[in-house]
């Protein structure tokens, strides 16, 4: 029987430490960072560690990202220890060395319970019905996406001034009776609750508290505020428009047929009010997209609505489709709203997308259904009339006013189906 062969020796140990420091840290956790060469971390992280630790200090530079590379490489070869605020897979540096790193074995993770699990435990909120939104380094923005009546979300705060930012955006949203409480250096012994009260109570002239902090809040909508659901669809008057804007009940059949799933991109081409792209996004946080939009004024306007409805990482590109096509990423999904007659269009649009991705164009003209209906001869798929009426007033009466009929072509893209090919 061949003996067991030890494991193999990480080139990068990335260690999680708290508020607790040194004296929080395993026994395996400081003889890591007792034994290395080179000390990576924050400044606050590397104040923690005592003498003994004598490894080479670095500091991180900003921005962090780019620099891990470099900073790998410029001591390889050397035992390596990154220091990380908790959990380092939780939202933290973890992931950047991992992708970095790659190979297994290469890198040894050393977690410590991360301040999403202290302010859990110290609340009472059982984790598994808590959404989770990060601020470190994001816009305030993204907590908007978040916002359901009775839900409770623990905002990770990019510093001391992060609670007043949740309270004014809860307020701007509807959710201004929201409660909101602030954990401070949790699991050190500066540990405290810095302040508990409503978004609407919240005292703007408060002087900030302490950076290390996370945002505890359950929220509460106005009966006066809209209520924005968590799957497509969203009213139209969430949007601002100038009329070009893909309409509630077709919107939520074009997102159906688009079928996002995590991690995918979009393309939104003919972007409007960005509606699309914007619900897109909004089904899961990993899902990212990119709007095209030639009229600036338009596309400054679907800025705002990204940035009102909780996805301000939509990219929004000013430029004339396909032209402005070639600067974009690959796409898993393709939208056309608008454009559909520009010469080339719906080929380039076709061209690009990899096997298993989906187009969906929309019109309401003659002269576009006509080039659906080829596109669905070349490629397959599916046209769909789809034919939405309002009830409305008439007279004192009440009757059905109809919307124009919009055409709907939606196809996948196969490796199988030869070009040309009806299915």
């Amino acid at each position: 029987m061949n003996p067991a062969r030890p494991a193999p020796t990480a080139a990068v140990t990335v260690v999680g430490i708290g508020a607790d420091g040194w004296d929080g840290l395993t026994d395996a956790s400081r003889a890591a960072l007792s034994e290395a060469e080179v000390l990576i971390g924050g400044p606050r992280q590397l104040d923690l560690l005592p003498p003994r630790c004598a490894g080479e200090r670095i500091t991180w530079p900003s921005p962090l990202r780019p620099a891990v590379p470099g900073l790998l490489a410029a001591h390889a070869g050397r035992r390596i220890a990154v220091l990380a605020s908790g959990d380092p897979m939780f939202y933290g540096i973890g992931r950047a060395l991992a992708e970095e790193v790659g190979e297994a074995g290469a890198l040894r993770v050393m977690p410590h319970p991360s301040s999403v699990s202290y302010a859990a435990a110290r609340l009472g909120w059982p984790l598994e019905d808590v959404e989770v939104v990060t601020l470190v380094g994001r816009p305030a923005a993204r907590l908007a996406a978040a916002l359901h009546d009775g839900r409770r979300i623990l905002v990770l705060s990019a510093g001391a001034d992060t609670p007043g930012e949740v309270a004014a955006l809860l307020r701007d949203r509807g959710f201004g009776a929201s409660r909101i409480r602030v954990l401070e250096q949790l699991g050190g012994a500066q540990e405290r609750t810095n302040a508990e009260a409503t978004a609407d109570d919240w005292p703007d002239a408060q002087p900030p508290g302490d950076p290390l902090n996370i945002v505890a809040v359950t929220c509460r909508r106005a009966p006066d505020a809209p209520r924005l659901g968590a799957v497509p669809g969203l009213p139209d008057d969430a949007y601002e428009h100038d009329g070009q804007l893909t309409k509630r009940h077709v919107r939520a059949v074009t997102l159906g047929t688009l079928a996002p799933a995590p991690g995918e991109l979009l393309w939104d081409i003919g972007g409007g009010s960005g509606s699309i792209a914007i619900e897109w996004m909004r089904t899961h946080p990993s899902c990212r997209a990119v709007t095209v939009e030639r009229d600036p004024v338009r596309a400054a306007r679907i800025t705002r609505n990204a940035d009102r409805l909780g996805v301000p990482g939509l990219r929004v590109v000013t430029g004339a489709a396909p032209a402005v096509l070639a600067e974009l990423p690959p796409p898993d999904a393709v939208f056309v709203g608008g454009g559909l007659t520009t010469p080339g269009l719906l080929d380039a649009c076709w061209e690009v997308l990899p096997a298993g991705g989906r187009l969906v164009a929309n019109t309401v003209t003659l002269e576009s259904e006509a080039l659906l209906a080829d596109a669905r001869r070349r490629h397959g798929g599916e046209l769909v009339r789809l034919a939405v009426a309002h009830a409305v007033p008439v007279g004192g009466f009440t009757g059905w006013r109809q919307a124009m009929p919009v055409t709907q072509w939606a196809a996948q893209k196969t490796l199988d189906t030869p070009s040309g090919a009806n299915r």
